[in-house]
């Protein structure tokens, strides 16, 4: 981390292969910057025109960013680097196909200084869709109890938060960054360690639109089949998540394992499938009773496809 932060908010927007988009994400922050503010493009390796995109970028927006260029590490060891980086005491990571609403950062400077105990601000955010589909997610009002928001967060999945909406204190990766060794779902660990552990807000208003992708089942499956169900054990690092919170990562394993059995599942990766449906039903036999999961598991043992 740096050593002082004299800002209200650095917005950091990893950049790897974006080329294409890269211009409306960073156009989408520029145009709302006010001094309390920075903005820091982060190129991880890129192989394609990302390097000819921002400089012409900084030379339509002289002095309106910086950009730092480092090899390829994925996208956890880029939002460590902006951590490093940045000047600002709250932290925003957009992904460089998103883009930040109008007004967003003023927005969040007002209730910075409204809560100024806040170590979360949990922004609403709109999910685009490549079909033109798009839906407006509004967070909740937060349990007081941090037990119950990590509750809500991880299990009930009542609280939907997106990196690009969510604008969080430097002081909360004190515990821990983000985990380099995930290349999905890597930030589940950060999130879950700031509901247990620190004061969190919600800011009903919409920051962010997030711009989904129609990547191949067996392209995202990859990524989460590599970090499999060691992410649990990343989430649950007492490093992270005090012994009060230990209660809930069975349920979480459980969770875990059926999703990434749908995941394979619909990736068309049976063997995978039938592994993680068994590590559920070991750790729980109820998993019986969710009929959507097992009548997937039964065509897969008893049909042989899907």
């Amino acid at each position: 981390m740096t050593a002082s932060a004299d800002l209200t908010v650095s917005v950091v927007i990893p950049a790897y292969n974006y080329a294409a988009t890269l211009p409306r994400a960073v156009e989408s922050v520029v145009n709302q910057l006010g001094p309390a503010h920075e903005l820091i493009v982060i190129d991880d390796g890129s192989t394609d025109a990302t390097p000819e995109v921002l400089a012409e970028l900084a030379r339509r927006h002289p002095h309106a960013f910086r950009s730092v260029r480092k090899e390829n590490g994925g996208l956890s060891s880029v939002r460590n680097r902006g951590i490093r980086e940045a000047r600002g005491r709250f932290l925003i990571f957009l992904d460089a196909d998103d883009e930040l609403l109008p007004g967003a950062l003023a927005a969040l400077d007002e209730h910075i200084a409204a809560h100024p105990d806040t170590r979360m601000v949990i922004g609403g955010h709109i999910s685009a869709w490549p079909d033109g589909k798009r839906r407006e997610d509004i967070p909740p009002d937060l349990p007081d109890r941090p037990l119950d928001r990590l509750r809500a967060y991880l299990l009930d999945k009542r609280l939907a938060l997106s990196n690009g909406a969510c604008a969080m204190h430097r002081e909360v990766f004190s515990r821990g960054g983000y985990p380099e060794q995930f290349r999905s779902a890597e930030d589940i660990p950060v999130f879950a360690q700031v509901l247990a552990n620190y004061p969190c807000s919600a800011l009903k208003r919409l920051l962010a639109c997030i711009h989904k992708h129609d990547d191949s089942l067996r392209h995202q499956f990859t990524h989460a089949k590599a970090g499999g169900l060691a992410l649990v054990d990343e989430i649950f690092s007492p490093t992270r998540l005090g012994r009060e919170f230990q209660h809930l990562k069975k349920r979480v394993y459980v969770q875990r394992c059926l999703s990434l059995f749908r995941s394979a599942y619909m990736a068309g990766d049976a063997a995978a499938a039938k592994g993680y449906f068994r590590a559920a039903l070991k750790q729980d036999r109820r998993v019986i009773f969710a009929g959507a999961y097992v009548r997937k598991a039964l065509r897969l043992w008893i049909c042989g496809s899907r």
